[in-house]
């Protein structure tokens, strides 16, 4: 049972390190104050390291030897190539999970999207973790986990370009708006219908963010 119990707290260290850096309220331009954060976190330096190696596998950090880690500059290719990877996957994904969804997968998109709603709509912190939550309630019920976990973490990647680029311009309401059309047509099991809405929807994000990377 301690097993669990450490994996989750783990689990929950990474979660809070990544929302961090997702924000921006870590520092870019230099290394990460491991002294600081840990002691912000209530956690020791081993576990706060461990959790830091797993972002670097997800892309979020880089280490430098004998410097620590920094958070990975933004980039306009990298942007790109996350957006062209998942307009190749998602909306396949989401077509397929529309035929396999039980009940209570079902019941999840829609709780999750409610959850979205209410905090775009309070402004509050954490709407790109429910945007990234309710686009994987839509894709796990394919039953194809490989794919699942590639497309989270392309989410993960994506997010701190949306979160840059894109909230100053209020388009949170718009992208909502797509959201329950996506879970509509998703719920009708409307595989083609669904797919069409889920790569219009990323082709969108991923036009807008064009046009703000290049202003910069």
């Amino acid at each position: 049972m301690g097993g669990i119990i450490i994996r989750n707290l783990s689990d929950q260290l990474v979660d809070l390190v990544r929302d961090r850096i997702l924000a921006g309220t870590v520092a870019g331009d230099r290394a990460i104050r491991q002294d600081a954060l840990a002691a912000e976190l209530g956690v020791s330096k081993i576990p706060l390291r461990e959790a830091l190696t797993r972002l670097e596998q997800e892309g979020l950090v880089r280490s430098e030897a004998n410097r620590g880690y920094f958070v990975r500059d933004l980039s306009a290719a990298e942007a790109e190539e996350v957006y062209a990877l998942r307009l190749k996957l998602e909306p396949e994904m989401v077509g397929l999970a529309a035929t396999r969804a039980d009940e209570a997968e079902r019941r999840h998109a829609i709780e999750t999207l409610g959850q979205l709603d209410e905090v775009t709509d309070a402004h509050g912190d954490g709407v790109g973790a429910f945007n990234r939550a309710f686009h994987l309630a839509l894709i796990r019920p394919a039953r194809q986990p490989i794919t699942a976990t590639v497309l989270e973490r392309l989410h993960v990647m994506g997010e701190r370009y949306v979160r840059k680029h894109l909230e100053p311009l209020g388009r949170d309401r718009r992208a909502n708006d797509e959201h329950a059309e996506l879970l509509h047509s998703w719920l009708a099991r409307d595989v083609a219908h669904v797919a069409l809405l889920m790569r219009a929807h990323v082709a969108k994000t991923m036009a807008d963010l064009r046009r703000q990377l290049a202003q910069e």
